[in-house]
Parts: C-alpha cells; sequence; structure tokens
C-alpha cells in the first residue's frame, strides 16, 4: 500500500507543478464574487465547530485571491440536509454545499460535474473508491470531503475481566457476549438498530454475512438475499434472543445511545469509528478494535461512509468554485481538517502524509480499511428512500416475535418502488 501511494503522490505532485505553473497570475482575475458555503458540523460544541475551520479556510484562500470572497454558513447535521433542500427548493442554492447525499441534484442537473470544476491534480487525488462513488451514470457531481469506515470496538478492561480475546468470528462474538454478561456487563454487544442511523449498523452486519444492500456487481439491490437472512436470523436468535444486547431494544437503541454507553464504560462489544474511539479514550476506557468478524472470519468488506461537497449551477461561478475547491483539497486543509476531527482523509496523498504520522497511529487500521471498503450505493436516487425504510423496518426483525426474511422483503419492495419511481 505505502509503495502504490508513493507512485500516485508523485505523480500528483508531477501535474500540481504544471498545473500551479500555467495558473500563475489568474487568480486576482475573476472579478468581485461572493461564494456561498453551506457546511456541515463535524463539531461537538462551540470549542471545537467546524465553522471555525472553514473561516481560517475562506480567509486564507481569499488573500491569495482577491476578488473572491467566501461566505460561511455551518449547521448541524440534523439540520443542514433539510436546510440546503430548502434553499434549492426556493431558488436560493448555494454555491457549494458539504452534506450528505448529491446523487438527486445531479439527477435534476442542478450541479456542475467535477470534471468542469477542478483540476486535474485535484481529480486525481482523490481515492479512487470515493472517486467512483461519487459518480451518477458514469458522471462525477460528487466530490468526496470526509470518509469514514467501521471496525469492531471492545473495552479491553471488560474482556480481561470477563477471560475472552479479541473475536474473529461470530462463534467468538457470541461466546465473549455470553462471558460478559456472566460478567454483569450491561451492554455485552450494542446493537443500535433505531432509527439514528440503523442502515449502517445494518450494512456492516450484511456484509459480515457474506451479502450486503447490492448484489456482487453493485447493480441491482438484494436486500432479502439467503445471505442477509441468515445474517438476521443470527442476530435475532444468537445474540437478541439470549439476552445480550442490553436493556434496551436494539429497535430502540439509537447509535448515539450506544456509543455513551460505551464511553460510560457500560459496553463490551459493538461496532464504531475513529471519533467514537477518541471519546471513549478521553472518558478512560481502553478501546481494543479488530476487523469486522464475518460468520468464519474476517467480514469480506469493511463499511465506508463518505461525505460529500458539491457545487451548484445555480449563481454561474464555476470558475472561482473551482479555484476555491482547488485551494480546500490542499494537503494542509484535508491533513488539518481529518486529524481535528479524527475522519478519514479522501485524498491519496493526505491519506499517506497521515500513515507516515507517528501521532496518527490509532487511526491506521481505519486509513488501511478505507480503499477497499464497500459504501451505500449514494450514486443511486433510490437510496435515499431505501435507507428510510431500512431506519423504520430493520428493528422488527430482531423482535421475539419478528421475521427478519419478512421485514427484508418488505425493504426490498420499498427498494424495488423506489427504483421504479426515478
Amino acid at each position: 500500500m505505502q509503495r502504490r501511494y508513493k507512485g500516485l503522490t508523485a505523480a500528483v505532485a508531477a501535474l500540481s507543478m504544471a498545473a500551479t505553473l500555467s495558473a500563475c497570475g489568474s487568480s486576482g482575475g475573476s472579478g468581485d464574487v461572493t461564494l456561498k458555503l453551506v457546511a456541515a458540523d463535524y463539531g461537538s460544541s462551540e470549542a471545537n465547530t467546524s465553522k471555525k475551520y472553514w473561516d481560517d479556510v475562506a480567509r486564507s484562500f481569499e488573500k491569495g485571491h482577491p476578488g473572491i470572497k467566501i461566505d460561511v454558513q455551518v449547521l448541524s447535521w440534523k439540520d443542514v440536509d433539510r436546510e440546503v433542500a430548502e434553499m434549492v427548493k426556493n431558488g436560493a442554492a448555494p454555491d457549494l454545499a458539504q452534506i450528505g447525499a448529491y446523487a438527486d441534484y445531479a439527477e435534476q442537473d442542478k450541479l456542475y460535474d467535477v470534471d468542469s470544476l477542478v483540476s486535474v491534480p485535484t481529480q486525481a487525488n482523490f481515492l479512487p473508491l470515493l472517486s467512483k462513488a461519487g459518480e451518477v451514470d458514469r458522471v462525477q457531481y460528487g466530490l468526496p470531503f470526509a470518509a469514514s469506515t467501521r471496525l469492531l470496538f471492545f473495552n479491553e478492561d471488560l474482556f480481561e475481566k470477563a477471560g475472552v480475546k479479541a473475536p474473529q468470528s461470530w462463534d467468538d462474538i457470541e461466546k465473549a457476549a455470553k462471558a460478559l454478561k456472566g460478567e454483569g456487563v450491561k451492554y455485552p454487544f450494542a446493537l443500535p438498530l433505531g432509527s439514528e442511523e440503523s442502515q449502517a449498523e445494518t450494512m456492516m452486519w450484511l456484509l459480515s454475512g457474506g451479502g450486503g444492500y447490492r448484489d456482487s456487481t453493485g447493480g441491482t439491490y438484494e436486500i432479502a438475499s439467503t445471505e442477509n437472512i441468515e445474517t438476521f436470523t443470527w442476530l435475532k436468535d444468537n445474540l437478541v434472543g439470549e439476552g445480550l444486547t442490553g436493556p434496551v431494544a436494539p429497535g430502540k437503541l439509537d447509535r448515539q445511545q450506544a456509543f455513551d454507553a460505551f464511553t460510560r464504560g457500560e459496553v463490551g462489544m459493538l461496532n464504531g469509528h475513529p471519533t467514537l474511539m477518541e471519546k471513549a479514550e478521553k472518558a478512560g476506557v481502553k478501546v481494543g478494535k479488530v476487523p469486522l468478524p464475518g460468520v468464519k472470519g474476517k467480514a469480506k468488506a469493511a463499511m465506508g461512509v463518505a461525505d460529500w461537497m458539491m457545487a451548484f449551477k445555480q449563481n454561474g461561478h464555476r470558475k472561482e468554485i473551482g479555484e476555491f475547491l482547488d485551494y480546500v483539497y490542499e494537503d494542509k486543509n484535508v491533513v488539518r481538517f481529518s486529524e481535528q476531527y479524527d475522519i478519514l482523509p479522501v485524498t491519496v496523498t493526505a491519506s499517506a502524509a497521515m500513515q507516515a504520522n507517528p501521532a496518527n497511529a490509532d487511526l491506521k487500521e481505519f486509513l488501511q480499511a478505507l480503499p477497499a471498503s464497500e459504501l451505500y450505493p449514494v450514486g443511486e436516487t433510490s437510496w435515499a428512500k431505501v435507507s428510510e425504510s431500512v431506519k423504520k423496518n430493520i428493528g422488527k426483525a430482531v423482535e421475539p416475535d419478528g421475521s427478519p426474511e419478512s421485514v427484508l422483503e418488505q425493504i426490498a419492495r420499498d427498494a424495488r418502488d423506489a427504483e421504479a419511481a426515478e
């Protein structure tokens, strides 16, 4: 992996030098333009709000690009997607939005394609997996902005007390959960299948069981496949049915509740991401982490998640937007944001830089998992409705009287309806 990054880094550096030489003196010719940027807040308080990051980037960019101003608005993740949708609906689209999904806007022909926006070095530097995930009908509209992968987290102290080792398979998970329960652990395995982000927890388990939301080619939904039904049957019978998932029914347990319980030392195991690792360690929890276990060994793929930057056509500021995005994706900015929020970088050179820095040792497993991870089918406009169906229904699959097959069939019908409506 290091050798592959090194080669790509050299190539990107050469392209960057050529682009810089050809662009000398051009930044000041854009005229007086103000670009509106709406971005999501990755911080947890006023002290670490993303507004501070974006204001610094904007002011630094403006110093080198007279005539272009950046107006920054940062909103919480609870509000940002809805607010941007309202802006677009009301004919007041921002020039740039950094939010969770882009496909609907691309289908409506409201976005610039990436080819027409950024320089070749910037576009070539995105991790290939993420570039492809940003495409609709083989044209890239979404610029990846932040990424993460998931690993199985476990509380090392609780595992030591229970006399068990890091699980490598489903049998190991069940064995460890039973031992943890015997030691009085409140949540031997926290399984958040509530409405907050159960589409992520579901995808992790589907991959773990050899299935997924889509078929092996990524062409069609296969939600009610044999592998997926077997996965949720195992969860229902071997974890939930055995009382190994804690006092809150999985369908009522949201991810944040599970994460908070982990930082309090009440959870033996759960599927987690880098931000949780930092919070738990600050709270005094010794965090162990391993790749997601599969039925008999490692899962076929880690789950990857990406958030997106997109540029709207409405105001016609293509050239100025491109100049700003080239600056946003410089290594110094990508690395700073990633390190500040324990988010994985989306570019080849920033990823290589972070892996080479000993200060980022805790992120090594996440960084290594990202290039081969599997992402949501975000390029499909049907995904929003499919995701909503998962959030609404999946918890029922593991209820005492629930039927995994019936629930997955319901979600599959919703997926077919969503595809038919495209």
